[in-house]
């Protein structure tokens, strides 16, 4: 196993909730069915305080050194996004104070092993990031709003970023495990984030009336 296979392996396993998450009705679900420029950056900026303060906090007790270094370097990037999508929302005259949370961050901050917080936090949560961006991108792309398109088109390269960082720490730390415990652990964990924020999406969207499955 090595990162791009580790990587090809959670996608594959979790096709159908990636897919359904890279639609255009997840800004529905993360909105509530408010379509508008604000309630998209509002929505991005809550995502981008909660991952900062998981993050902080994981490398302000992270015993393994080198994940200590990522974690603290993965808050800075975090809390650089959330300050750029702060800063977009008051160029429209908007103050908006981050929510923190969620089921998602959760269960993240409930992982304690280095691996499964490598694993969850850029893999898991990453994939699930790379399809919010993406949707974020083609809204304001349709707004005709090309400075808000290309923020977001920034913070989505940054988020592969990081992914490609955990990946390489997941193939460090898994190098010497024979078994294949160490990243079936860590699979498990990946597949689980991305299923948690499928759910979520999912009881969002049911609540409204609105079928998840895409209209064929």
């Amino acid at each position: 196993m090595d990162g791009e296979r580790f990587r090809e392996t959670v996608e594959s396993a979790r096709s159908t909730e990636l897919e359904r998450l890279g639609s255009n009705k997840l800004l529905i679900a993360l909105t509530d069915a408010t379509l508008e420029p604000e309630a998209v950056l509002c929505a991005a900026a809550d995502s981008e305080h909660a991952a900062h303060t998981t993050f902080a906090a994981w490398a302000d007790d992270a015993d393994d050194e080198a994940a200590a270094e990522l974690f603290a370097w993965l808050a800075e990037r975090e809390r650089d996004h959330r300050e750029r999508v702060l800063d977009s929302l008051s160029e429209m005259g908007v103050e908006h104070d981050p929510v923190d949370g969620g089921t998602m961050h959760e269960y993240l901050r409930a992982r304690e092993d280095p691996i499964e917080r490598v694993a969850a936090g850029t893999v898991g949560r990453g994939l699930v990031s790379d399809r919010s961006h993406l949707q974020i991108v083609s809204f304001f792309v349709n707004e005709g709003d090309e400075p808000r398109a290309d923020l977001f088109r920034d913070l989505r390269a940054e988020t592969e970023e990081e992914l490609e960082r955990g990946l390489a720490l997941l193939e460090d730390r898994c190098a010497d495990d024979e078994d294949g415990d160490d990243w079936e652990r860590a699979r498990m964990v990946a597949e689980y984030v991305v299923q948690i924020a499928y759910d979520d999406y999912a009881d969002a969207l049911t609540g409204m009336g609105i079928d998840v499955k895409p209209v064929c």
